[in-house]
Formats: C-alpha cells, sequence, structure tokens
C-alpha cells in the first residue's frame, strides 16, 4: 500500500477538512515549528533595529561607488515593480466573478479523463467522486487510462469500473509512454464537447464539473478552464499543510485576477477543461512538441494552456469548481516536484515569447503582456539574485538573514490575512513557515530549473 494511499475512513475526512472552520488542536511538534518561526520573525526585526545604523553606514558605502549605485536602483526598480504588479492583480482580483452552473439543458456532453500510473487505490476514489457528480449521466462520459502501471492500479480502475455497473471507458496501455500520451488517448477517443483531465489521485466535488463546463457555454470564445485545487491530504504532515495555505493563494488569488484578464497561465493537471475544437486544432503540435531537440514529456498542462491561448481563445478560473489532490509529504519528493514545475515555466514563458506581443486577441492584450513580463523577470534576475545572495551572505550575513526574514514576514502576511478572511487563522500562520522554508531550503530550485531546462525527466516517477 503508498505511503499515500486512503482508507475509506480517512477519504470522508479528507474531503471535507478543508471545508471545515473550525480551530483544530495542533500537534506539539507543529506548535514548536509555529512558535519557532514566530520567534525568529520577532528576533530579526529587533537585530534589524538594533544594527540600524551599521547597516545605514554599509547602505551609504555601497551608494559611494557607481556599482554600488546601480545595484541599489536596480533592485528599487524591481521591488518598485512588484508592488506595482501585486496591486494590479489585487484590482483584477476583486473584479472576478466565478461563472455559476447553467441549466441541465445547457449542459454539455463532457468527456472526463483520468490518467493514472502507479497511483493504487487513490485512482478508485477518483473515479467514485467522478460517477457521483451531480451531472446528467447521458452527457457525461468517463475514460481511465492506465499508463502502464507496475504496481495494482489496473485492479482498481477495474474494480471501479464494475462496482459502478461497466460506467467507464478503461484501457491499459502496453508500457507506460507518459501523461501526455494518456490523455493524448482521451483526447482522440473521446466524444465529449468538452474535455475534462482530472489527476488520479484527486477528488472532486459533487457539483465540479457543472460549474467547469459552464464558462464555455456562456462565452464562445473560451478555450480552457482552469480548477480550484485544494490540497488532500493536509493532515498528513507540515508540508501539506504548508502547501494548503499556498496552494489557496496561488489559485484563489493569482488565478482568479488572472481570469478577469482571460488569461490564466497554466490550467492544473488537477482539475482542467478545454474546449474540443480548441484541443483538436493544437493536438498534432502538442503531441510532437519538442523542446531543444528533445520530445517534451513535461508541461503537459502549460503546454497546453499557450497553444489555446495563441487560437485567441481566452483560458478562465472557476473558483467554484473543487478539487482536492494529493501533495508530497516530504522534501525529496517536494523539491522533484517543484523543479518539474519550474522547467515546464521557463519553457512555456519561452513559448510564449513567440506570440505574446503579436496581435494574437481582442481585448485585455496589455494585460496579458503585463503578465506575462512579471514571469520573464523571475526568468532574468534568478540567477544574477542567486549570486547576489550568496554575495550578501558572505559579506553580510547578520544583515541579509534579517532583511530576507523580515522580508518573508511581511510578504506571508499578505497570505495569512488573505486565507484568514476565506477559512480560518490557525491554518493561515503556516503560510509563515513556509516562506522561510522556501526562502532557505527551496530558494535554489528556480535557477536550477533554468539551468537544467533541457532536462525532460517526470524525476517523481
Amino acid at each position: 500500500m503508498r505511503e499515500d494511499s486512503l482508507n475509506k475512513a480517512d477519504f470522508k475526512e479528507s474531503t471535507s477538512f478543508f471545508f471545515e472552520s473550525k480551530i483544530r488542536t495542533l500537534k506539539p511538534k507543529e506548535l514548536v515549528v509555529l512558535a519557532g518561526v514566530v520567534v525568529l520573525m520577532i528576533t530579526a526585526m529587533i537585530l534589524m533595529n538594533m544594527y540600524h545604523p551599521s547597516f545605514e553606514a554599509l547602505h551609504l558605502k555601497r551608494m559611494g561607488s557607481p556599482l554600488g549605485r546601480a545595484l541599489i536602483y536596480s533592485l528599487i526598480a524591481l521591488l518598485g515593480f512588484q508592488i506595482f504588479f501585486l496591486t494590479y492583480l489585487a484590482y483584477l482580483y476583486f473584479k472576478y466573478r466565478p461563472i455559476r452552473s447553467v441549466s441541465d439543458a445547457e449542459l454539455p456532453v463532457i468527456t472526463v479523463i483520468v490518467p493514472a500510473y502507479n497511483e493504487g487505490k487513490l485512482v478508485y476514489q477518483t473515479l467514485l467522486s467522478i460517477a457521483n457528480s451531480d451531472y446528467p449521466e447521458d452527457k457525461l462520459e468517463i475514460m481511465a487510462i492506465d499508463d502502464g502501471s507496475n504496481d495494482d492500479t489496473w485492479f482498481w480502475i477495474d474494480k471501479a469500473n464494475r462496482d459502478m455497473n461497466r460506467r467507464f471507458i478503461i484501457y491499459k496501455q502496453p508500457k507506460n509512454k507518459g501523461k501526455r500520451h494518456a490523455l493524448h488517448r482521451g483526447f482522440t477517443h473521446g466524444r465529449g464537447e468538452v474535455f475534462i483531465s482530472i489527476d488520479s489521485d484527486s477528488i472532486i466535488e459533487k457539483d465540479t464539473l457543472r460549474n467547469m463546463v459552464s464558462p464555455f457555454v456562456v462565452d464562445e470564445d473560451c478555450g480552457a478552464v482552469a480548477g480550484n485545487v485544494k490540497v488532500l491530504n493536509k493532515g498528513k504532515g507540515m508540508i501539506p499543510k504548508m502547501l494548503n495555505v499556498s496552494f489557496t493563494f496561488s489559485f484563489e488569488f493569482i488565478r482568479s485576477a488572472q481570469s478577469s484578464l482571460g488569461f490564466v497561465l497554466c490550467t492544473p493537471g488537477a482539475l482542467s477543461a478545454y474546449r474540443r475544437e480548441a484541443v483538436l486544432n493544437c493536438l498534432d503540435e502538442w503531441i510532437n512538441q519538442k523542446f531543444m531537440g528533445q520530445n517534451a514529456t513535461i508541461g503537459e498542462d502549460r503546454a497546453m494552456t499557450n497553444m489555446i491561448l495563441k487560437q485567441a481563445y481566452t483560458v478562465k478560473y472557476q473558483n467554484n469548481a473543487h478539487v482536492l489532490t494529493n501533495t508530497p509529504v516530504c522534501f525529496k519528493t517536494l523539491h522533484k516536484m517543484f523543479t518539474r514545475w519550474g522547467r515546464s515555466n521557463v519553457r512555456e514563458t519561452w513559448m510564449m515569447n513567440k506570440f505574446i506581443f503579436k496581435n494574437f486577441r481582442k481585448e485585455h492584450k496589455f494585460g496579458a503582456r503585463l503578465v506575462f513580463i512579471n514571469q520573464c523577470l523571475k526568468l532574468f534576475v534568478a540567477l544574477p539574485m542567486l549570486a547576489l545572495m550568496i554575495g550578501f551572505l558572505i559579506s553580510n550575513p547578520i544583515l541579509y538573514i534579517c532583511s530576507v526574514i523580515v522580508g518573508a514576514f511581511l510578504f506571508s502576511s499578505i497570505q495569512v490575512l488573505f486565507f484568514s478572511k476565506k477559512y480560518n487563522w490557525q491554518e493561515a500562520l503556516w503560510a509563515y513557515p513556509y516562506s522561510l522554508f522556501y526562502l532557505f531550503a527551496l530558494f535554489w530550485i528556480f535557477p536550477f530549473s533554468i539551468v537544467t531546462v533541457k532536462n525532460g525527466g517526470w524525476l517523481t516517477r
């Protein structure tokens, strides 16, 4: 049995865990971590105040050289742009409204595709959550594709099919060819007007499918929709608890803002929907995509989103379409997942450069280009900032450590306030340890992803 497998009791608890607002008792180890982070942040602010004259003298010394002035002005400009961009996202966020579900008569025929590889029992629970959806059965086609698993995944797919009176179309790939090829089979064999992709370790709410497809009905320009991804296994450790807050901010704030522009950058693998026509228009390009001469085996979701945006379709986000998905519980799996995401981000940002400054759509081109410029800035400054960070850490360790801790506290406080307003303050506090965890344990991932961008390994398989 896999580490993250769930029994029925765990499943029921996990699916309701996120949506409950009551305060839960923290474990002693969790209390120690949270208390330690608070003490560390307070200590950093005290030290910043105590050593302020020394820091000011160092600042004046740097301002005395042309290189020092250029560096400081560049950092101020970068910070200014980030504040402006965050303010712009806040403006877009407050404009955002999810689209309510349309009536049964208006709902289109859909094909739900579940690619699975070595997922074990989790795929069974995924398929049951889809079958139990509040969606007209005659308009719902469910396809489960075992991508050459070497565990008991096929047993659980077949069991789900038998338990649900053979409602599913199931297929086992002779050998593992990758998620992209599994999805391709669904895209080429499905009869739906809309394709919905759901990861095999994810559970959807009863109204998720309805809410996911409604934007296609009310907006003929909508080519893809991103779902709202929550953490399923957040009761399994501190890493899932931290990711829980991070995911909420990423989806419910960042993607809400992007959706106001119709320019969501990535439809996540856990839950995405695509207009059939938009997929078929780029399907050959997508399945045969290459990067630096090699077949693309990662970032299939970001690549499909890019190709749909290129066709002048809008890409939306549905805040009311929930999916609960498993996340890593240990550092090794986490950094591999982030590395894969980072490489995909670098690749597709480069690919977007080919159309973003052309007349690729009618509306919101300025906002879309601003989002792209922000992505490029992150890409361009990642390696120089890493070099500066190491230089500052060696030359002025107290100043560097105190300043980054205070900066992390300020930014993570935005996430804490955002999460607390929508859910509960206790879970929101995990934004603080996550910000420090990322700064001191995961800071190297994006620069490493840039340097190793040619590597297309899945890493977590």
